[in-house]
């Protein structure tokens, strides 16, 4: 069981415009898996 996983497989299911997107975005920037550099760049590109 010391085992560790690099990989999940994970299943987002709703109704349009629930929030699919924005809650998987938000999982995937909390566990570091967007690089700083990116997400600079869409701010910048989000402010113009």
């Amino acid at each position: 069981m010391g085992k560790e996983k690099t990989h999940i497989n994970l299943v987002v299911i709703g109704h349009v415009d629930s929030g699919k997107s924005t809650t998987t975005g938000h999982i995937i920037y909390k566990l570091g898996g967007i690089d700083r550099r990116t997400i600079e760049k869409f701010e910048k590109e989000s402010a113009e």
